[in-house]
């Protein structure tokens, strides 16, 4: 069993190799990841690893006193909206949700306000809206350039990082944990170089799923030399410009990208697989352009998008299919919840046997998104993160009672 002292020993080490690093992260947001830099990246990484090391030695990491993280969840949410919240209670952040329904948005109070507003006393704001393309990256930006003016001119005494909750372009703080789950599995990230990664749609008999997890994992592992087989079939296209920066990125790490229409060309000889529905982005085009956001052309889209779906019933994660991977044994991921065959509906992305062999490590894959969350804060909110963890260290003062 690991103890007190083993934990610190490991945070200390990763706070050797952080200060080796010069990240461009303090008082910036975190929106996507492939506007980040490599060290900014592994910045992340190692400070999310140093808060659980913490963490689980029991030694506070309560940075801050007398101000907010604010949420704002436009899409429902279970793992992320709880990882916020743990993210925050572990920094000493209070934690308000905005709930919009409640507030002057309804009766037409503007980004700008709203942002504002929110902000007196606000370290962070999380934003999830991830529903309709084109528009949750823009709202995130919009509100960053909000408070951005907002304190230049006075009004706020601090400026808010945002942190990219979900959008409708990239995934990261899913991406990053998924991320620092590789790590852990594979013995360390320098294990990484080399291994496949299988990224493919799934069957599911719902609809509207977003584009940004499949987004987030071809931006951001093949920029530490991870290769990854992006596979799903013809007309599920993801985004034409993440698909470029994808392979932009993986030829300067020295990684592959390929696209295909094969599962199993996917599947074979990974050492990972990540079979994951996702809504086509002809769909999500369409969806838009609609003349409302409820209504019975919508209706009719998702009938047409469900039926599309149908005639993939065959892109299942089963136990023939992991049989392809490298030694028949490669680990499955999912950013939950998955569309479990027989359990969470009659057909779906995977098959019960593979999920129930893997289910406990997809529970770890999702423990690291909370010390994900909690390092873009940190990272985005002091200059110099490496002292500040050495502080609390130094200063050991117990997260939970001891006696």
């Amino acid at each position: 069993m690991s103890t007190k002292a083993s934990h610190i020993e490991q945070a200390q080490k990763y706070i050797d190799e952080l200060k080796k690093l010069n990240p461009s992260l303090y008082d910036k947001s975190f929106l996507r990841t492939w506007d980040k830099s490599p060290d900014d990246l592994r910045t992340v990484v190692l400070v999310a690893e140093i808060l659980e090391e913490l963490y689980q030695a029991n030694v506070s990491c309560r940075l801050f006193d007398g101000s907010l993280a604010v949420s704002v969840f436009r899409d429902n949410s279970t793992r992320t909206r709880f990882s916020f919240a743990f993210a925050a209670t572990l920094l000493g952040l209070d934690l308000s949700d905005l709930d919009e329904g409640k507030s002057q948005i309804a009766h037409g109070e503007t980004v700008r306000e709203t942002a504002n507003m929110i902000s007196f006393m606000t370290e962070v704001i999380g934003i999830r809206d991830d529903k309709w393309l084109g528009e949750g990256h823009a709202y995130q930006v919009e509100v960053a350039q909000a408070v951005e003016e907002g304190f230049k001119e006075g009004v706020l005494p601090r400026k808010p990082c945002l942190v990219n909750l979900q959008c409708d372009e990239d995934h990261p703080t899913q991406a990053m944990a998924d991320l620092i789950h590789l790590i852990k599995h594979f013995g360390g990230i320098e294990q990484l170089k080399g291994k496949k990664v299988a990224m493919t749609w799934a069957y599911s008999p719902s609809y509207g799923k977003p584009l940004s997890v499949p987004q987030g994992i071809i931006g951001l592992l093949p920029r530490f030399g991870i290769d990854v087989h992006l596979a799903y079939p013809e007309g599920y296209d993801l985004i034409p410009e993440v698909i470029e920066t994808a392979k932009k990125n993986a030829a300067l790490a020295g990684a592959k990208f390929e696209v295909s229409h094969d599962m199993d060309a996917a599947f074979k000889d990974a050492d990972v697989v990540y079979p994951k529905s996702w809504c086509p982005h002809s769909i999500m085009v369409e969806r838009v352009k609609l003349p409302s956001r409820e209504g019975p052309e919508q209706v009719a889209l998702e009938k047409k998008a469900l039926e599309m779906n149908t005639k993939h019933k065959d892109w299942e994660c089963t136990e023939e299919k992991m049989k392809l991977t490298k030694g028949g044994n490669a680990l499955y991921m999912h950013c939950l919840p998955a569309d479990i065959t027989g359990v969470s509906c009659k057909e779906g992305e995977v098959q019960a046997s593979v999920f129930e062999k893997d289910r406990i490590k997809t529970y770890k894959e999702a423990s690291h998104k909370p010390y994900v969350i909690a390092s873009m804060i940190l990272t985005s909110k002091l200059k110099n993160p490496a002292a500040a963890l050495e502080h609390l260290i130094k200063q050991d003062k117990p997260r939970a009672p001891e006696f």
